[in-house]
């Protein structure tokens, strides 16, 4: 009697398995474990089941699907933030198209001084808005309709 309940304790034990990893992924199999406070071979065994599960390409499926997601919402905003400064940079093209009149050559050495000087403190406000905010984008509100 006592020779089956060892066989089958015996068969209820795990069994070993030997693989290779490369150095970089046994490193980080290491580190993982050690801040898991957790041996390797648990780790692993947990990687194995999760990747030989059912659902595991369901559960990759929407991963996938969150990051597709977040990458398309980026690329939304970034659409709207682009169409932001054209629209800006239009409006602000035909005002001063329209608003600007032509100088005669004497004007034109001190309007191109004075123009020097505008577009630097441009460039310094620029630089302070940017470090600082608020940004256009925060501004405009993302409904048109509002």
């Amino acid at each position: 009697m006592s020779q089956r309940r060892d066989a089958s304790v015996r068969s209820e034990k795990k069994r070993r398995l030997s693989i290779y990893l490369e150095p970089g992924l046994s490193d980080r199999l290491a580190d993982h474990a050690g801040r898991r406070e957790q041996s390797r071979s648990t780790i692993a065994e947990a990687a194995i089941a999760s990747f030989l599960s059912p659902d595991a390409d369901e559960r990759r499926e929407a991963a996938l699907a969150k990051r597709l997601d977040r990458i398309d919402r980026n690329l939304q905003r970034l659409e709207r933030d682009i169409g932001i400064a054209n629209e800006a940079f239009a409006i602000f093209i035909r005002s001063w198209l329209t608003s600007t009149a032509s100088l005669s050559e004497a004007a034109q050495a001190a309007a191109h001084a004075k123009g020097g000087e505008r577009y630097d403190r441009f460039l310094e406000a620029l630089g302070r808005r940017l470090a600082k905010g608020p940004r256009l984008r925060q501004e405009v509100p993302e409904d048109a309709s509002q």
